[in-house]
């Protein structure tokens, strides 16, 4: 699936599946998938930044909205700087798995 070209990732949102749109798309001969909405494999809130978030804030509880700003702040300062780097590159081999097999879950 992955390939020097680009692959376009989106859910059919009008928006998205409008014709102008899908015009475009075969016009720039750009590969399209759509994402499967409830494919858990695929579950963004529950990958890297959040995964992340929740094991490190996880349980912890906050007096006021000030307080849970703050812990997140400061938690985002602590990060390295190749973070979401590491994210994005996992991302790219977990929805290469994915998709190679028909959205289907995989580990």
């Amino acid at each position: 699936m992955l390939s020097q070209s680009i692959v376009l990732l989106h859910d059919k949102a009008h928006p998205h599946s409008a014709g102008i749109i899908q015009n475009l798309i075969q016009q720039f001969g750009w590969e399209q998938f759509d994402h499967w909405p409830y494919s858990p494999d695929l579950a963004l809130s529950d990958y890297h930044l959040f995964l992340n978030l929740k094991h490190d804030l996880g349980g912890r509880r906050f007096d006021s909205d000030d307080d849970a700003k703050n812990g997140l702040q400061q938690w985002m300062s602590s990060l390295a700087a190749n973070f979401f780097e590491e994210g994005i590159d996992k991302l790219v081999s977990r929805y290469d798995k994915c998709l190679n097999n028909g959205g289907n879950y995989s580990k």
